[in-house]
């Protein structure tokens, strides 16, 4: 009988001690991708979570992401944004699943080696050495400066492509980079 109780009492403590609803996000939709990746920072600067994906189609303005963020903290997001001068066009609440945005990534397996895309840019990586083997996409002037800096190297001992890259394209790479990294260790 004791044995019973002590279960019952256990799976009642379980009930209780369950998380609460799940976080409400929503997103800021801007006209230009700099306008994203300048929001990024000061928002993680400011101490936000916040996550940098694609807007689903039917958003797109021309710029081919947005910012992800807890829809309770939006008064604080958008007092922060405004101190520094950085207005969205809009900021969406995710209750409709077609309204979901779309991860940035796309993961390629190619068996020995996988590829991260992300915006763009991609990334190969030998799965069992870590090396990068390739660097491409984009159209931007530093990629290929940044594809010879990275080839051959390392995925988790190479500089990041943030260092040295300055335009969209590099942000896409150090994105790209970023989860193959990820990737590799996890993988």
């Amino acid at each position: 009988m004791k044995r019973l109780l002590s279960r019952l009492t256990g799976a009642f403590r379980k009930k209780d001690t369950a998380p609460g609803p799940a976080k409400e996000h929503g997103f800021l939709v801007f006209q230009h991708t700099g306008e994203v990746i300048q929001a990024e920072r000061i928002l993680r600067e400011a101490g936000f979570s916040v996550e940098v994906k694609g807007p689903p189609p039917e958003l797109r303005t021309g710029c081919d992401m947005v910012v992800v963020f807890d829809l309770m903290q939006e008064p604080a997001v958008r007092t922060t944004l405004e101190a520094a001068r950085l207005e969205p066009l809009r900021s969406i609440p995710m209750r409709d699943p077609l309204l979901e945005p779309v991860s940035l990534f796309q993961i390629q397996d190619y068996g020995e080696w996988f590829m991260v895309r992300a915006a763009n840019m991609k990334i190969t990586v030998e799965r069992a050495t870590g090396k990068i083997v390739n660097v491409s996409g984009g159209g931007c002037p530093d990629v290929p400066y940044l594809a010879s800096l990275l080839t051959g190297q390392r995925i988790d001992v190479a500089e990041e492509p943030r260092i040295k890259g300055q335009t969209l394209c590099s942000y896409a790479l150090q994105r790209a980079f970023e989860e193959a990294r990820r990737q590799w260790h996890h993988g």
